[in-house]
């Protein structure tokens, strides 16, 4: 019987591991830069489970930075690390728009080792940034090596619409890919009804193309979870790499 209890445990706390979906977190307090706000936009980086808001010890990012009309600007040196709870570090910059256009933010991990699930993540995210109303190409590819490219203006959404992207890998378009969605679930807002019910999954169609209807408002993460070509070595054995492609939206509520 104790052996039975015990494995009962390990099954427990590991499937527990899978359930909760690691997502990489980037989000800006502004999502629209005008004539009535500040032109400083400040960003929070964070490594954890936003619907259940627990927290993961974040490495330094690889790079972060912003894209502008196809220009690429390095902002790692701006970032700040500082702890949550006193325990998990995360990272935080701010940034100060000074022309019109859309602003696309993005964060570049290092390789986190999963001992749970015998492989690395690696999680590059990004979210958008609107100033003084001109849109200047967030349907665009900004050549990250895995994206989601939005297909529905990635800001300016009410909660209850849909939101559709495509997937891209080394700029290709992949079919039939696991996306894995969450919510940032800030004070523990929204209790689903039975356990399981984020993070919500949808597949990519032959296209690369996949759909979802945000229905309540607050921050969305969408994470395109594919295999990085290549493997790392760590202990004298090679792992695969999780890569994950993930894109932040916020549903606005409607007032």
């Amino acid at each position: 019987m104790l052996r039975l209890f015990l494995l009962g445990i390990i099954y427990f706390i590991f499937n527990a591991s899978l359930l909760f979906a690691h997502f990489q977190v980037i989000i800006p307090n502004k999502i629209i830069v005008d004539q009535n706000t500040s032109n400083v936009v400040n960003l929070n980086l964070k490594f954890m489970h936003p619907f259940e808001q627990n927290y993961m010890i974040m490495p330094k990012p690889k790079e972060v930075g912003v894209f502008l009309n196809g220009r690429k600007i390095v902002l790692t040196n701006k970032l700040i690390s500082y702890k949550i709870n006193g325990k998990y570090t995360a990272y935080k910059f701010s940034y100060k728009i000074r022309r019109p256009g859309d602003y696309v933010f993005y964060l570049i991990p290092g390789y986190y080792f999963e001992p749970s699930e015998g492989h690395f993540l690696k999680h590059i995210a990004k979210v958008y940034v609107n100033a003084y109303g001109l849109e200047t190409g967030w349907a665009k590819p900004v050549g990250l090596e895995a994206e989601i490219v939005p297909l529905v203006r990635p800001y300016g959404i009410y909660a209850g619409e849909t939101f559709r992207g495509v997937v891209l890998y080394k700029g290709k378009p992949q079919a039939n890919i696991r996306i894995e969605i969450t919510y940032n679930n800030v004070n523990h807002k929204i209790k689903p009804p039975y356990d399981g019910f984020f993070p919500q999954v949808v597949h990519t169609d032959k296209n690369g193309v996949f759909t979802f209807t945000m229905p309540f408002p607050g921050w969305w993460g969408f994470n395109a979870i594919m295999t990085e070509d290549k493997k790392i070595k760590k202990d004298g054995k090679f792992y695969p790499v999780e890569l994950g492609a993930t894109i932040w939206i916020k549903a606005e509520e409607i007032k």
